[in-house]
């Protein structure tokens, strides 16, 4: 028998998800189901203070749970906030994680809960082969994920992301065990989100789902996992953007993130892989990045993506058919929403795309482009997304 046209993949789907509005009232339930007493909860500076967090100490103090907060986060955060946070994490005697806010927020307290059990430097985990087959299993901490944003899906994602503060670069660290134990993902808490905020976590979602459905390989699942994300977007994203208090977008918009997360497992491709070092060197927000550079990889991908985006077009009912209706869409979607056009908008400088291009070929999320990229390409699609020119 003749398999070699026969495609094969892994595919992992186990998180139990508490989803719905005002669940966030069963995290101490969730902490006890869990086995968790003394939880320190991870957060970015601005959440620590606002009532959503305050409340929910507060909650589980009533509950019995001594929680600690820990916020020495930045919005792209680097090496040194996972070390603090490990440190905070012995020295309060913790038994759990509770990873509250972004993505940002969410992968430091994935990496703390991982990193509270090894004894290899943090980097001996970045993502590639088997490395993640180096960590320590016992004595991993349990994590309760809560989003309070639509966009970039940690919260059911095996890996986290977090710059070298050595090197600049950012780097993508795996373990399955990264996965958090719990989520609860409560729309009402995403409310508290600017129009900027929806828009950019938003493309952010859609970025996750557009790669993976085009990424190489074969993965039926997670690609259907994909169409449904972009569908759930081009409907409720617009309305989240104008509304932020609209309730039945914000739950579709934190659907949509989980199904981009759940998606992305099959891989993403040079949108990341650019967007990487641009928001390490610059501090920009992931999800705008992405956003920006978006279109520029979508026409450089055209010839290997012609086909699903003749489907997608269809499944979506777009205007127009093809990879066009495709195009036209994300255009036309970035600027009804704010996102700006050009990757100068982000503050990119034209002298530092050498740099940025040698990062971004060196980035893990490249692999997974439909078209190889390296350096040379990589170059190209920046001075491109710097001139607004989509085509060659």
């Amino acid at each position: 028998m003749n398999t070699s046209a026969c495609p094969s993949g892994n595919w992992h789907y186990p998180t139990p998800v508490l989803f719905g509005a005002g669940r966030i009232a069963e995290l101490a339930d969730s902490c006890r189901t869990l086995n968790i007493r003394r939880p320190l909860l991870v957060t970015g500076p601005t959440l620590a203070g606002l009532p959503m967090v305050r409340d929910a100490v507060a909650a589980n103090a009533a509950a019995g749970l001594t929680t600690a907060v820990f916020s020495e986060l930045r919005p792209n955060p680097l090496d040194g906030s996972v070390l603090a946070g490990v440190d905070a994490f012995r020295r309060g005697d913790h038994d759990g994680i509770i990873a509250f806010g972004g993505g940002s927020a969410i992968d430091v307290g994935k990496l703390i809960a991982f990193m509270v059990a090894q004894t290899r430097p943090m980097w001996d985990f970045e993502d590639g082969g088997k490395r993640w087959a180096r960590a320590t299993v016992e004595g991993i901490a349990p994590v309760i994920a809560v989003p309070t944003t639509a966009g970039s899906g940690s919260e059911l994602g095996r890996a986290a992301v977090v710059t070298d503060s050595a090197s600049g670069a950012k780097k993508l660290l795996f373990h399955p065990r990264m996965m958090p134990t719990l989520v609860i993902a409560d729309p009402e808490l995403t409310c508290s989100m600017d129009p900027t905020l929806t828009a950019d976590t938003g493309m952010d979602a859609l970025a996750h789902c557009f790669e993976a459905y085009c990424a190489n390989g074969y993965h039926p699942m997670a690609e259907g996992l994909a169409v449904e994300g972009m569908r759930l977007i081009k409907t409720w994203l617009p309305r989240a953007v104008a509304n932020g208090a609209d309730i039945e977008a914000r739950a579709h918009m934190l659907a949509a993130s989980a199904l981009g997360a759940g998606a992305f497992q099959k891989g993403v491709g040079a949108i990341h892989a650019l967007s990487h070092p641009v928001s390490s060197l610059y501090d920009t927000h992931h999800g705008r990045t992405n956003a920006v550079f978006f279109p520029y990889v979508m026409t450089f991908n055209r010839d290997a993506i012609d086909d699903k985006c003749t489907r997608l077009a269809a499944w979506l009912e777009l205007p127009g058919t093809g990879f066009e209706a495709c195009l036209r869409w994300i255009v036309e979607l970035r600027a009804a929403i704010g996102i700006p056009h050009t990757a100068r908008d982000l503050g990119i400088e034209a002298a530092k795309i050498g740099r940025l291009s040698q990062l971004a070929a060196a980035d893990p999320t490249a692999s997974g482009n439909p078209v190889p990229v390296g350096e040379a390409e990589m170059h190209a699609l920046y001075e491109r997304a710097l001139a607004g020119r989509l085509t060659v």
